[in-house]
């Protein structure tokens, strides 16, 4: 499964900008592949101006977000891989998305896609009454395990 960062961060990008809002992005500059001013690094992270004014060539695609500025009057171009962006927001509200850790989504094995390509996995209204029973027992068996992280809720009167 492919990670939604880029997704989220290209919405929230055109929403603050149709908003009237300066977008501003939070990136962890000690990730792998970073490429940032460093001098203006402060705990290991930067904050930046993204904004259509403030930066050339903005590409947010699905492995990063690039895009060429000028840092003290020295041009620059700028690497962020997705994995390193913390946030994006609006500089005038504070509004905005912090992206917290996303688990490593393994790839598919060749096994995998040899069973996807199996008659079961490509003709799912056959035999479906088999599958929700299986399923079903699959389910009961296991039982909630808390780090899981799913949530609950409670009715509170």
């Amino acid at each position: 499964m492919l990670s939604s960062r880029p997704y989220l961060t290209r919405g929230l990008y055109e929403w603050l900008l149709d908003n009237e809002q300066t977008p501003y992005v939070v990136v962890d500059a000690e990730q792998p592949g970073v490429k940032v001013p460093r001098q203006f690094v402060q705990n290991g992270q930067i904050v930046l101006n993204v904004g259509p004014t403030a930066v050339r060539d903005l590409a947010i695609d699905n492995a990063c977000l690039s895009f060429h500025a000028s840092f003290g009057g020295q041009a620059m171009q700028v690497v962020v891989p997705m994995s390193a962006l913390v946030a994006i927001y609006a500089r005038e509200t504070g509004v905005g998305m912090v992206f917290g850790h996303e688990p490593v989504m393994p790839q598919p094995e060749a096994g995998s896609a040899e069973e996807a390509s199996s008659p079961e996995a490509q003709q799912p209204g056959e035999n479906e009454g088999e599958h929700d029973t299986q399923y079903s027992r699959d389910d009961d068996d296991e039982s909630p395990s808390p780090s899981r992280g799913r949530p609950s809720l409670r009715v509170v009167k």
